[in-house]
């Protein structure tokens, strides 16, 4: 899977105000049928079509349903911040293993890599932490920051 940010070796896209227009619409609105989105953006419905379906090839985008994970018994969520002894490319890809993990990134700085997870309850959460990510060869200390409240989420930054 290729992951946001990474160093794949993937060009970076240059984007026209019509890509830019799709995605921002896309965004409001990941339902929107193309009859609509067409005008939206100045291209036929085959046209926008066609631009999406371009996006989506090239890895500039994907179309996806956003939950919310309280509203699915998933009231606990944290980051945990992983310090690694080793190769943290090896630690970072055995801890994205986890099906209850949903984020990693390896980091310059306190920790080597950042884990997000969601959880119903702080049971599960400590097993995770226990077994998914402490157990992994290589970590050596794990930091949980509990999410009190989510003041702000966006996935608006292709626009810019």
């Amino acid at each position: 899977m290729t992951t946001a940010g990474g160093d794949d070796g993937a060009e970076p896209v240059d984007l026209d105000e019509v890509d830019k227009a799709v995605i921002r619409a896309l965004q409001t609105d990941g339902r929107v049928p193309y009859s609509k989105l067409g005008p939206q953006v100045g291209l036929s419905q085959a046209a926008v079509r066609q631009r999406v379906q371009r996006l989506i090839d090239r890895g500039v985008m994907q179309v996806v349903a956003v939950t919310d994970p309280a509203m699915l018994g998933l009231g606990l969520q944290a980051m945990v911040g992983v310090r690694v002894e080793g190769d943290s490319r090896v630690v970072a890809d055995a801890i994205a293993e986890s099906d209850d993990v949903d984020y990693v990134v390896i980091t310059a700085g306190r920790y080597d890599v950042l884990v997000e997870v969601v959880a119903p309850d702080a049971a599960h959460l400590l097993d995770l932490v226990t077994v998914s990510i402490r157990g992994v060869p290589g970590v050596v200390s794990t930091e949980i920051l509990t999410y009190l409240k989510l003041v702000k989420q966006t996935y608006a930054w292709g626009t810019r």
